[in-house]
């Protein structure tokens, strides 16, 4: 099945840590710019380089047959600790599409979804056949379906649950700040009402100042 705009499809690779936080997923020296660029080489940082920055040959990103991997196999409560948002983006940046793990930090999952990074919650069983598929001499391909709400490789199908609100997101492409303007007409409508019923609570901050000179 080929990839379309409603899947996420392409090889895996496993990263067997529970409680990987933000803090490691993008750390601390890689928060200093003002926009969003930059991150690839901050994410998982630690894990990735050792401290004279060359690649450590035994972690997974690091070896030739995860070169380009489109979907990280995570332990339980990945991407616990702050809630710094850069912690997705990095992941965006180097190409991750997906996470699936048996759980999410509460707030990395909120920004995940809300950037349009599918996050799939799949019991712990399941994952490790994924795994299995990844894994193997010659590595599977993972489809996530998001229309349908299916995970499917050589070893596995199995169906995974998401709101209404990201499942929509992620089908017609928008990230939170495209779903809200899709209610642009209604917000517009509130706001005309809102000041017809209360006209004293507009501009008070601007009419402060005319007044005061």
């Amino acid at each position: 099945m080929a990839e379309t705009a409603q899947t996420i499809r392409g090889r895996a690779a496993a990263i067997r840590i529970e409680n990987l936080d933000t803090d490691q997923i993008m750390p601390k020296q890689f928060l200093r710019g003002i926009d969003k660029a930059g991150l690839a080489q901050g994410l998982l940082h630690d894990l990735r380089f050792d401290t004279q920055g060359r690649p450590r040959p035994d972690f997974v990103l690091n070896q030739e047959q995860h070169q380009g991997v489109r979907i990280l196999l995570a332990g339980a409560n990945f991407g616990c600790g702050s809630s710094r948002e850069h912690a997705v983006w990095g992941l965006q940046q180097y190409g991750i599409q997906a996470v699936v793990a048996p759980s999410f930090g509460e707030i990395f999952y909120s920004n995940a979804m809300n950037n349009r990074l599918m996050l799939v919650m799949l019991p712990a069983e399941q994952i490790e056949r994924l795994i299995a598929d990844a894994e193997a001499p010659q590595p599977a391909e993972i489809l996530i379906d998001v229309e349908r709400q299916r995970v499917q490789s050589p070893g596995l199908d199995a169906a995974f649950t998401i709101s209404g609100r990201h499942r929509k997101m992620f089908l017609e492409q928008l990230d939170v700040i495209g779903l809200t303007l899709q209610q642009r007409e209604r917000i517009a409508a509130f706001a005309q009402q809102h000041w017809q019923l209360r006209p004293w609570c507009r501009d008070v901050a601007s009419r402060t100042r005319q007044r005061l000179g």
